[in-house]
């Protein structure tokens, strides 16, 4: 309920039945002589000043809280990045004002785009889009800047130190994250891979089940051995079940080698 705000000279006119009125709806008491009109008087303006000075206290740490929110949300949230295109091969990455990295084409047969840092390479790749994710993630967990460590180095620590750690070994396969995985360049979904309480886990295509490994290369790499033209099968099992081993290809040779390794290790 809000009362109408009385000064010291208005108060003053007021008999002292009114004077008890008010100050019984203000829920002020006088200290003095009750019998005084003076004594009232000073009740009520002394109650009108603590109850402002409340007021002014509350909207400051009002004022304050609101400060910390937004800071907080900045915190959480820094600002999105923009993207400014020079020409079709070059492309500039800004956070705010700030220019932190661009994008450039050269004459690489297998990854011409190339991601620069303060005029160094820092990553290649077949296309745009995965270096521009590149910068996305190393700018969000701090990055950008610093050589990228050695995933069996680094602890486990942060989600966006997990995902950089999941992301640059992903690009050396080139598997697409998304939200709900790990896919090929043929958009199959291979699994997931991720990190609890320091400890690097595999979770295969549609297993509910996670296989901790060593490190976040071995977990990558074990989902590069599973071949989807059969169905979720490795090219060790289809090996066994189907094909001599002369008639392998290359690249599932190689593929086999890798998973005989992990099956060995």
């Amino acid at each position: 309920m809000t009362h109408p705000t009385y000064t010291q000279q208005a108060l003053s006119r007021y008999n002292l039945p009114r004077l008890k009125r008010i100050a019984a709806e203000l829920g002020a008491t006088p200290t003095g002589d009750r019998r005084a009109t003076e004594s009232w008087v000073n009740a009520i303006i002394t109650h009108q000043s603590t109850q402002l000075q409340k007021i002014d206290n509350q909207a400051l740490a009002q004022a304050e809280l609101d400060n910390y929110i937004a800071d907080q949300a900045q915190a959480i949230a820094p600002e999105e990045l923009t993207t400014v295109e020079i020409s079709f091969y070059n492309h500039e990455i800004y956070c705010g004002k700030e220019l932190i990295a661009s994008i450039t084409y050269d004459d690489d047969l297998t990854q011409p785009w190339v991601v620069m840092v303060d005029s160094k390479e820092k990553f290649r790749a077949n296309t745009w889009a995965r270096c521009h994710r590149f910068i996305q993630w190393h700018h969000q967990d701090s990055t950008l800047n610093e050589a990228t460590p050695a995933a069996t180095e680094t602890p486990c620590t942060t989600e966006n130190v997990i995902m950089a750690h999941i992301f640059n070994e992903c690009q050396n396969y080139g598997f697409e994250i998304l939200n709900d995985g790990i896919y090929n360049n043929n958009g199959v979904k291979l699994g997931q891979v991720g990190c609890t309480d320091g400890n690097w886990w595999v979770k295969r295509r549609y297993s509910v089940q996670q296989q901790y490994s060593n490190s976040v290369l071995d977990a990558v790499r074990s989902l590069s051995v599973v071949d989807v033209s059969t169905d979720g099968k490795s090219i060790f099992d289809e090996y066994i079940l189907d094909q001599p081993l002369e008639q392998l290809t290359g690249d599932r040779l190689q593929r086999l080698l890798e998973r005989t390794e992990l099956v060995t290790a």
